[in-house]
């Protein structure tokens, strides 16, 4: 019986493949993938770069299908037991809860009720909302979720743009990949692509009702994708500050009147102390402004019973509710725990927890600990979930100006290379037990508390990200370049294993950089470019990915670093392979293995070598798959399941396994490749359900196939 793929159907999945080949089973699927659409149109086929390439294969694929039946049953399967229908939508945690003191934003709220109900049209519902620093814009946009939560049943989803580590906020691939993550995607099956994330966004929402709230963006850019194609979904863009030309309803949030500014004060503060600051109110709503933020700090005084007087004056002109606030509440602190604020200000830290916190103003970490508790109180710092803390973008500003005339240049320096230390030693020992066997992580240092084991190390690594990135940047900033560049290096564990390209790009950038102007052509230029080569294949960028990846062979051959230059080929191999450039790939893994040979006993890396050997046998094997070479395929990597076997690692060979039973099904050969395949399932543990899950539908595949 002929089965019957509809184009369609066969479009969508060349797409998902292509765009979304994240994790290994992502990439084991684009393989299998390439390989039949090789079967399917007898020729060389290069992995289509967009859409329109994409739906074009599908075309020509489509009407060989109708010629061939048994081509057709094999397309069928592959659709039907690998399609990635099992993403769906989960409402995940919700928005954060709505302060509980809320004044008179009625016609504001109103306003964005109308948008998220209005007719749709043909018109997406789309809100930004905005006003200057500290007015309230974020209370506003969580009490709309508050209120209209049975609006929207399918989930209220909140990202916000502050939580990373450049001041410019992320890429719009990262806010998609940040939104994808709350709306329930798990990290390896996030498409690496922006048009990947993009499609896979609109899948789930389609047909949905939903609210979308993205807070502090800052450019067009960011949110211009994440405008709904659906009517049931509300996206609300928070700006803080002026807005940008994005296609909304534009809402502003205005300071509160002097009224309602009484009012949030005694909701806040209580109406006994109210009643005691009456005589001050006047001066002290007019040093407010209609500022919730800078209200909310007043409150605060008056709570503790602390006297409202006026700060320093600032001048005349237009007032500054946040600055005044901030340096009324600076004033206020125990001046260790000021010095703290300020000098921690200048490295724009996306969290401080007592390590950090303590090195920056050379104390011990319960001082600092202390300090911490006091600022937050104070206002000056937010508590964040992870127990850590951060700075409101134009508090951080306004102390971080303050810090050279407070303290000296000298003081300000020596805290950021404390706290660049801090980073550094803490980042190394992560990183370290992150990959203990990898030459391309440093040993730990001898200070500093170890992780105890790689679970431990990754988990410590992912939590000071951030950081660490924020750290490669200040350190360049302020001409700490080994540092820089050490920092950098210390992030390839969450490239490998965690996938953190989104994360890590921006401090690869600067490092690479960085590198060429201060160590060209070393070794440490050739480690860098190979991790931003990695992480920019990743994310979709190829072009930039192949410069990057020559550069490192470059740089490696310059400094006669044979394990290096042979990684970097290796690497070159592998992003030919992943795009079906299967002559190309094959060449590089030859080339590869000619220069892993020239190391001699005792080089670095001699121990290695047969090891590397082995992966590159593995990597020529599936490049011959792809050229239809079956037999010489079949041969390599039984001789790379045999190394990893006698070597005891399970999983490279549950790895070369899955590759061999797919060579094996390819041939014919279908009882053999089950065989395979129960071998590997019976190497892999739990943690490896992408894996289990994949070879479960090879299996049906093959029983399938007879």
């Amino acid at each position: 019986m002929l089965e019957v793929v509809a184009l369609s159907a066969l479009t969508a999945f060349l797409m998902s493949v292509g765009n979304g080949a994240a994790g290994e089973m992502g990439k084991q699927l684009l393989l299998s993938t390439g390989a039949l659409v090789r079967r399917t149109t007898g020729r060389r086929t290069p992995l289509p770069a967009g859409p329109q390439e994409q739906a074009d294969l599908a075309g020509l694929v489509h009407a060989r299908l109708g010629q061939d039946p048994r081509l057709a049953g094999e397309w069928a399967l592959l659709l039907r037991t690998h399609s990635q229908q099992g993403v769906t939508l989960t409402q995940g945690s919700g928005l954060p809860p709505a302060p509980r003191h809320f004044t008179n934003r009625q016609k504001v709220l109103r306003q964005l009720a109308r948008e998220a109900t209005r007719p749709a049209a043909g018109r997406p519902r789309v809100a930004l909302l905005y006003g200057p620093p500290g007015v309230g814009t974020t209370a506003v946009a969580l009490h709309l979720g508050a209120l209209h939560h049975a609006r929207f049943p399918d989930g209220q989803f909140y990202v916000d743009l502050r939580d990373t580590a450049t001041e410019s906020g992320p890429a719009p691939a990262a806010v998609l990949s940040l939104l994808l993550r709350h709306m329930g995607v798990e990290p390896e099956r996030i498409p690496p692509t922006g048009t990947g994330r993009e499609l896979l966004y609109r899948r789930l929402t389609a047909g949905r009702q939903a609210l979308v709230v993205v807070d502090h963006a800052t450019s067009l850019a960011q949110v211009r994708g994440l405008t709904p194609s659906t009517p049931g979904v509300f996206l609300l863009v928070v700006v803080s500050g002026q807005p940008f030309a994005l296609e909304a309803e534009r809402v502003e949030v205005q300071p509160l009147s002097n009224r309602y500014a009484v009012r949030m004060i005694r909701d806040l503060a209580g109406r006994e102390n109210l009643t005691r600051a009456k005589a001050r109110m006047p001066h002290l709503l007019d040093q407010c402004a209609g500022n919730a933020f800078a209200l909310r700090a007043a409150a605060a005084r008056l709570q503790a019973e602390e006297p409202a007087d006026p700060p320093p004056a600032t001048g005349a002109g237009e007032r500054h509710p946040v600055r005044e606030a901030v340096q009324h509440a600076s004033s206020r602190l125990r001046p260790p725990t000021a010095r703290l604020c300020r000098l921690a200000a200048l490295g724009a830290w996306p969290g401080l927890d007592a390590y950090l916190a303590a090195a920056l103003a050379d104390v011990p970490p319960e001082d600092a600990a202390r300090m911490l508790t006091e600022a937050a109180d104070a206002q000056l710092l937010e508590a964040t979930a992870d127990e850590r803390y951060r700075y409101r973008p134009e508090v951080r500003r306004y102390l971080a100006d303050a810090a050279a005339p407070e303290h000296g240049i000298a003081e300000c320096s020596a805290a950021v290379r404390r706290g660049l230390d801090a980073v550094l030693t803490r980042a190394l020992h992560a990183a370290h037990a992150a990959l203990p066997e990898s030459w391309r992580t440093e040993p730990a240092p001898r200070h500093g508390t170890p992780c105890r084991d790689e679970t431990e190390g990754l988990t410590v690594l992912a939590a000071e990200a951030g950081n660490v990135v924020r750290a490669v940047s200040l350190a360049e900033e302020y001409q700490h370049v080994t540092t820089a560049l050490r920092l950098a290096r210390a992030l390839w564990p969450l490239q490998l294993k965690a996938g953190y390209w989104d994360e890590v790009l921006p401090a690869l950038r600067v490092a690479a950089r960085c590198v060429d102007a201060h160590q060209p052509r070393t070794r440490m230029a050739g480690a860098l470019h190979f991790q931003l080569a990695h992480c920019l294949d990743q994310l979709g960028h190829a072009e930039e990915a192949d410069r990057e990846a020559l550069a490192a062979v470059d740089c490696e051959k310059a400094a006669g670093h044979l394990r290096g230059e042979a990684s970097a080929v290796e690497l070159l191999g592998l992003f030919n392979l992943y795009r079906w450039q299967y002559e190309a790939a094959y060449e590089h893994f030859t080339e590869a293995q000619r220069v892993y040979r020239q190391i001699t006993s005792g080089q670095e890396g001699a121990a290695d070598l047969p090891r590397a050997l082995a992966l590159t046998e593995r990597h020529r094997g599936r490049a011959l798959r792809g050229m239809g070479r079956l037999e010489e395929s079949q041969r390599l990597l039984e001789t790379a399941v045999d190394f990893f076997r006698q070597q005891g690692e399970a999983y490279n060979t549950a790895r070369v396994l899955t590759d061999l039973a797919e060579t094996l099904h390819e041939a014919g050969r279908n009882t053999e490749a089950l065989t395979r395949i129960t071998e590997a399932g019976h190497l892999l543990t739990p943690a490896a359900a992408a894996h289990v899950q994949y070879l479960s539908g090879l299996r049906v595949r093959c029983e399938a196939a007879g």
